[in-house]
């Protein structure tokens, strides 16, 4: 007799669709014929100059290790990061990527009998690890394309167990300022843990802009969730971390799998962390392709999204499944983000002033050939 195993399945993963990361570049070369060397990706908020020799070196040294386990605390790592954020140790949750220490969240804190509070446009792991656990999604509507915090607050009940905040957001780059992130807490019960979602933070520069680790002796329901993916150009070793009151902490170290993160990554995260000049480079680089983009967009007469994150949000209109595979033609990978319910834009990851370039150039042609340009 045939087994209907997807009937086996509890009820929340019965209905997932599976998470869309941008194409891989050996997919498209594959695809298409291309050369995989002259394939630009700039679809997945990587960071464009490659890693850091330092962390280079020290993943280099690791291999050595790769007959033992790895250290299942993370020692080094968590010493370097209480340093350096000036937390406990008892206070950081490391994750295989900080999609691992969401998914270990809500695990922890919530079940089919809970609701899970998020905005419209937010990332998409929010709703798929609510979904998996049975919890019930509540979607907040956005305002101008960010999260409208008020209506968030609004939107917590007796059955909110946890609220998920992007700041900056993915996939918009909307980012809050520090006074509207701690209005925000301020409204939110103690019983609710709020998670501040900040892969991007590092591109934040300036006083008004919130530091969710400064804001936890204040609010010991919040939990700030960060990655080494973005700015720290490591993607590939998927490394992130929380950081909230040891109590919390605690729960989520139980549940957090052991040997989560492996030899190589941690002493890669470890080491970059002291490469400041890298962390810098990143920013000054994304800030100028940031410029670069938007300046390219004002010449199109593209409406655009401004972002303080690594990426950008652009508008082409009703074909942009056609705008995108034109560029994939051409050799660039972007992101549509239909599945975001933002079907008319696509998202750019800022590169090289040259990947940038040649993105421009590619997408004036898929404009004109889709009969959007002049």
């Amino acid at each position: 007799m045939a087994i209907d195993y997807q009937s086996l399945a509890v009820r929340g993963v019965q209905a997932l669709s599976p998470y869309q990361p941008g194409k891989p570049i050996e997919e498209l070369a594959r695809e298409l014929g291309l050369d995989p060397a002259e394939i630009i990706k700039l679809a997945s908020n990587e960071n464009p100059l490659g890693p850091s020799d330092r962390a280079l070196a020290a993943a280099q040294r690791a291999l050595s290790e790769l007959c033992q386990y790895p250290d299942g605390n993370g020692f080094n790592l968590k010493q370097a990061l209480s340093e350096r954020l000036g937390v406990g140790m008892d206070q950081i949750t490391l994750g295989n990527g900080s999609n691992d220490v969401l998914e270990v969240i809500a695990r922890c804190f919530a079940d089919a009998g809970s609701d899970v509070v998020f905005s419209q446009y937010a990332f998409a792991v929010y709703p798929l690890v609510t979904q998996a656990i049975g919890a019930k999604g509540v979607p907040v509507p956005a305002r101008d394309w960010g999260h409208d915090l008020d209506a968030m607050a609004a939107a917590v009940t007796d059955r909110t167990k946890l609220v998920f905040v992007a700041n900056p957001n993915n996939p918009t780059g909307t980012v809050h300022k520090a006074r509207a992130i701690e209005s925000f807490l301020e409204k939110i019960p103690a019983n609710v843990l709020v998670v501040l979602d900040e892969a991007y933070c590092e591109y934040l520069t300036g006083e008004d802009y919130p530091d969710g680790v400064q804001l936890l002796s204040r609010f010991p329901n919040l939990i700030v969730c960060r990655t080494f993916s973005k700015a720290w150009g490591l993607a590939a070793l998927r490394v992130g971390y929380s950081v909230s009151s040891a109590a919390i902490a605690d729960i989520l170290n139980r549940v957090r799998q052991p040997f989560n993160v492996d030899t190589i990554a941690l002493s890669a995260a470890t080491a970059v962390l002291e490469d400041e000049d890298y962390l810098q480079r990143s920013r000054e680089v994304n800030s100028a392709g940031l410029r670069q983009l938007e300046q390219a967009f004002d010449r199109m007469g593209l409406r655009y999204i401004p972002s303080a994150g690594n990426f950008i949000a652009v508008e082409v209109g009703e074909s942009a499944m056609g705008v995108y595979q034109t560029l994939l033609a051409h050799g660039v990978i972007v992101r549509p983000i239909a599945g975001y319910g933002m079907p008319r834009h696509l998202r750019i990851s800022v590169g090289l002033p040259k990947e940038n370039e040649r993105f421009i150039d590619a997408l004036a042609q898929a404009l004109t050939s889709s009969g959007l340009s002049d």
